[in-house]
């Protein structure tokens, strides 16, 4: 009759021998956990960096859409008229942007300020809450509704500025003579709550006033652009269809929705490739763990051997060689993904700067329960299919040509 080897059995002697060759077996467990480690770290921060910038895109609304000047244009109320009679447009109001700064407890901080219909804006960005105060009047030139980081120190979160306090801010403005600054006094009607920045808009930072305040108070004579609210963002598609075509090249027109589509494709592209490119360490991997396993058996042939002897069948053996193959899978899997992830936390830390918008985003990695499992199935796998030659080359040899093997 023969012995029951119980999987506990399997499990303790594996163990025995990868501790009595503990060199050999930590240098495999570093090379399986390389493969685990670069797929958790690449693709986790991956992931959450592309999620944010779709939470950013999206911030703006699915049905937003912003024309922009190009080659010299300027927009006209023959223009907004034409726009807003388009079947597919809920609501649209032209806007004037001009870059400033204030004085601030540690320095001197940058703020965005528009001059546009604000309860346009309020359809155009969502989310936005007024913390204090009130939305401006559109005849209320020098009313302001400000960002959080205006009324509140960025670092500290103390309150500086109160509703009905006056704002001075150093206004930016390109004339023929060059570059100049100056000062422009505003009140302040409200204050936004705190929103966390969005790519293009950081209204934490910005200074929204009436429309009217555009040519008056900026002294702007044209328009930076349109803001156009869409009556749903199943219509976008032909909105800015139609607006290319009415004005071809003298006009940028984005679309919040489309941006995001096109950032989905590509994550997503970029998510296939890198997931590929990660296999290519678990491949090396694989070679590691058969070297290793291959070498094992040649030096344990008249253990085996006798081991055969004792009641041992063929199916003991490959189970035996296995074991040890999936427990060093095991480890370095585990610590393939505990380093992953703390390399991704390192990455992410760091940020992306995106040049041309001159915005920093910082994203937390993105560690699901579907990516770490991933990245140790993978790993077992690793272990199980490198050792599977040498547990089936052990398994078949014969038990008298084991005992003389010297």
């Amino acid at each position: 009759m023969e012995n029951l080897i119980l999987p506990t059995d399997l499990l303790r002697y594996a163990y025995k021998v990868l501790t009595e060759r503990k060199f050999r077996a930590v240098l495999t467990i570093i090379g399986i956990s390389i493969g685990p480690m670069a797929l958790v770290s690449i693709i986790s921060v991956m992931q959450g960096y592309s999620e944010t910038i779709l939470q950013q895109l999206t911030t703006f609304g699915q049905n937003t859409v912003v024309l922009f000047p190009e080659k010299g244009y300027v927009f006209t109320e023959k223009d907004l008229r034409l726009i807003k009679s388009l079947p597919e447009v809920a609501k649209a109001s032209p806007f004037y942007y001009v870059r400033g700064s204030i004085r601030q407890p540690r320095g001197s901080m940058e703020v965005f300020i528009y001059a546009t219909d604000i309860e346009v804006l309020f359809e155009v960005v969502s989310n936005l809450e007024v913390k204090e105060g009130k939305i401006p009047p559109p005849t209320a030139r020098t009313d302001t509704l400000v960002g959080y980081y205006i009324a509140y120190e960025k670092h500290t979160n103390r309150k500086i500025r109160d509703v009905g306090d006056v704002i001075t801010v150093e206004v930016t403005e390109i004339t023929q003579q060059g570059i100049r600054t100056r000062r422009v006094s505003l009140r302040i009607s409200g204050i936004l709550s705190r929103y966390g920045g969005a790519l293009i808009v950081d209204p934490d930072r910005t200074i929204f006033l009436p429309l009217a305040a555009g040519p008056t108070i900026l002294k702007q004579d044209r328009w930076s652009g349109i803001f156009i609210v869409a009556k749903d963002s199943s219509v976008v598609d032909s909105l800015v269809n139609k607006l290319e075509d009415m004005y071809k090249d003298y006009a940028n027109v984005v679309a919040f929705i489309r941006i995001a589509r096109t950032v989905n494709s590509i994550t997503s592209a970029l998510d296939f490739l890198l997931f590929s490119t990660s296999l290519a360490a678990f491949a090396v991997a694989i070679a590691g763990v058969a070297a290793t396993m291959i070498t094992s058996v040649m030096e344990r042939t008249r253990e085996i051997g006798v081991l055969k002897a004792l009641g041992f069948t063929n199916t003991d053996v490959l189970l035996m060689i296995l074991t040890e193959g999936f427990i060093m899978s095991l480890i370095g899997g585990s610590v393939g993904i505990i380093v992953g992830a703390l390399g991704a936390h390192a990455l992410a830390s760091a940020g992306l700067t995106l040049g041309g918008l001159g915005v920093t985003l910082k994203a937390s990695p993105k560690l699901t329960p579907w990516l770490i499992s991933e990245a140790l199935g993978l790993t077992v796998l690793v272990g199980i299919v490198g050792g599977l030659f040498p547990a089936y080359r052990a398994s078949k040899i014969p038990p008298a040509v084991a005992l003389r093997y010297e």
